[in-house]
């Protein structure tokens, strides 16, 4: 089989856990760093799927990769390649297919619960499950592109995951987090964490608290919805 593009946005927003699930089921990948300069694959269609990973910055901003991500991925939709985005990598496809992102109603950092929208999603992506609590450490939301499916949602911010065609997901939360990641977020993103949590906000301390706990569970869904997404890898 092809291998899996992996989209790198910032070298702290690795593959993580994903890159962990790959190894397990033995399924090839190439890490494409943007960067670190890499260039955005001309081609979907030399690919099983393409994963977008998150990122500090925002689809709005005027960063000279964006407009050829986005081309990439309309073409990679068009050509059924499978798409799944991690946060940025959602937002991405989300401006890809036409929707619009913008700042956040509520910003949110920390372990948030997000509930299921759609009765088939619930049962094809997430397990079964009727909620669950993911990692979140966003400041812009998207809406949800024309045609797909709503499959999440919250109290903070309506849109939390799209399908489209029951093939590409994108996430505004992460599932791909590990305690390394975590760790290496509080550091680099300390200045953003408040000293008091609030509903949406976590601190430092909080985030920490029952880690090993939180994280075998999100694991547990992330590997519901990675085998989900797999179904549909171009062989």
């Amino acid at each position: 089989m092809r291998p899996i593009a992996i989209l790198r946005f910032s070298p702290t927003e690795g593959p993580a856990y994903f890159a962990e699930w790959l190894a397990r089921k033995g399924i090839a990948s190439t890490l494409v760093a943007l960067d670190d300069g890499a260039r955005v694959p001309a081609d979907p269609r030399v690919f099983a799927g393409i994963t977008l990973m998150g990122g500090p910055m925002g689809v709005n901003d005027t960063l000279p990769w964006i407009a050829p991500v986005c081309a990439l991925l309309r073409e990679a939709v068009s050509d059924r390649v499978p798409v799944l985005g991690h946060c940025l990598g959602g937002q991405l496809l989300a401006k890809a297919l036409g929707a619009k992102v913008m700042r956040a109603p509520t910003p949110e950092i920390g372990w948030i619960e997000v509930e299921a929208t759609n009765g088939p999603a619930q049962t094809a992506w997430f397990g079964g499950r009727s909620s669950f609590t993911a990692f979140q450490w966003h400041y812009d939301a998207f809406a949800v592109p024309p045609g797909a499916t709503p499959v999440l949602t919250n109290g903070f911010n309506a849109n939390q995951a799209y399908v489209v065609d029951d093939r590409h997901i994108g996430l505004q939360c992460h599932v791909e987090m590990t305690r390394a990641l975590v760790e290496t977020w509080l550091t680099t993103g300390a200045s953003e964490l408040p000293q008091t949590s609030s509903a949406s906000t976590q601190s430092a301390t909080d985030i920490r608290r029952g880690v090993d706990e939180r994280l075998s569970a999100l694991h547990a869904v992330a590997d519901d919805i990675y085998t989900r997404w797999a179904q549909g890898l171009v062989h």
